[in-house]
């Protein structure tokens, strides 16, 4: 029986509105990272930008300043088992931040849940249905 986590799906940085253009381009031009989706409207534009394997950037707008917990957002981990890994989550008495629940980014429908690890971590699970 295999892992149910299947590898990071993303890590997601959040510029503030005045750093967004900036960020896009370093990860898109001077990296040369592609560009896989994007998302939301002209004031808060999001995007995920190709890691060259299985996994991405995701680049969050903030509204504002740069969040309390810094620039980087929280990382996601791909898997197809939200729910059950979830439960084994609240079982073992760690902080969950948004319970297990179907949204989508653009037109892919994904299945997503948040949860602190033990660092204060902010960890979320991530399957594209």
């Amino acid at each position: 029986m295999g892992s149910a986590i299947k590898g990071v799906h993303h890590i997601a940085v959040t510029p503030t509105a005045e750093q967004y253009q900036k960020t896009v381009e370093f990860y898109t031009q001077l990296l040369g990272m592609e560009v896989k989706q994007t998302w939301g409207d002209p004031e808060r534009p999001h995007m995920m930008v190709s890691c060259g394997d299985n996994s991405c950037i995701e680049i969050l707008s903030s509204e504002d300043e740069i969040p309390a917990g810094g620039p980087l957002a929280h990382i996601a981990f791909a898997t197809d088992q939200v729910d059950e890994i979830m439960e084994k989550v609240r079982q073992a008495g760690y902080e969950i931040t948004n319970q297990p629940m179907d949204a989508s980014i653009g037109d892919q429908p994904i299945r997503v849940a948040f949860f602190y690890g033990p660092t204060h971590e902010h960890i979320e699970l991530f399957c594209e249905k």
